[in-house]
């Protein structure tokens, strides 16, 4: 078993639909023996939203609420009572949940929400260290026709757009804990070994503050060199899109900032 170099002993990994969480998550936890805490699947009203029928988004938000919830609280009790501590691997952060509802629902719907997120946030672990899988929409939409499943070919370009801008913001301003952000745009660890490979060695060396991942033998890797040194404010993806947002990414956004 190869060790992460003064591994974290919690390690999430984020993106938006497609980007690669679960399977980097599972091959993640294979590595290093940990166990792997999967997200919340059988969302029933997950079809009705996708579909955008009128008030699906609330039913759905709150059984994502309430199944993370109840998933990540059962694993730190778990943590907590055991008799060696082990690492720990997530699909997801508990925090893409009120990302998610600051997009989809409305005011009403979110202050409501955002009574029963807070209770729930305050009793819940941080991770050490977040992989966040930064992807365009372009390669997200791409990825959802490849995987084929139903309910997910009803997903609109420009809802992808949003979700993908969401995320750019929220991890331009994240700092809960050690962060380091993967373009897989011009990787693929899920049909390249190779890709997964590089990708493995990097996370046995230490991830403080925020850092960026992109092996520089990939085609735009000239354009990545300064995402390799850690310094967030020599992003140029992160920073025009947190400063152009369009109307309802900057409502999302004032939303987050609000709650």
């Amino acid at each position: 078993m190869v060790h992460l170099f003064e591994a974290p002993r919690s390690i999430a990994i984020e993106g938006p639909i497609r980007a690669g969480k679960s399977t980097l998550a599972a091959l993640l936890a294979e590595k290093i023996g940990a166990p792997c805490i999967v997200e919340p699947q059988q969302n029933p009203f997950l079809g009705r939203l996708y579909r955008e029928e009128k008030g699906s988004a609330f039913s759905a938000q709150m059984w994502f609420l309430m199944a993370r919830y109840e998933q990540l609280s059962a694993a730190a009790e778990r943590d907590a009572s055991a008799k060696e501590r082990v690492p720990v691997v997530a699909d997801y952060i508990f925090e893409k949940d009120k990302l998610f509802a600051c997009l989809n629902l409305s005011d009403d719907e979110l202050a409501l929400y955002n009574r029963q997120y807070q209770y729930f946030r305050d009793r819940l672990p941080t991770p050490d260290l977040v992989i966040y899988l930064q992807t365009s929409p372009q390669v997200l939409r791409r990825r959802v026709l490849r995987k084929g499943l139903a309910d997910e070919q009803m997903i609109s370009i420009g809802y992808l757009e949003q979700v993908v801008q969401a995320y750019e913001h929220f991890f331009f301003h994240y700092t809960a804990s050690d962060l380091l952000v993967v373009n897989t745009d011009d990787i693929d660890f899920v049909q390249n070994n190779q890709d997964l490979q590089t990708l493995l060695r990097r996370l046995t060396e230490p991830v403080r503050g925020t850092q960026y991942f992109l092996p520089l033998g990939h085609k735009n890797a000239d354009a990545h060199r300064s995402l390799l040194r850690g310094n967030r404010t020599q992003t140029p993806t992160l920073r025009s899109l947190a400063q152009g947002f369009g109307p309802g990414i900057v409502q999302a956004a004032q939303r987050l900032r609000r709650g």
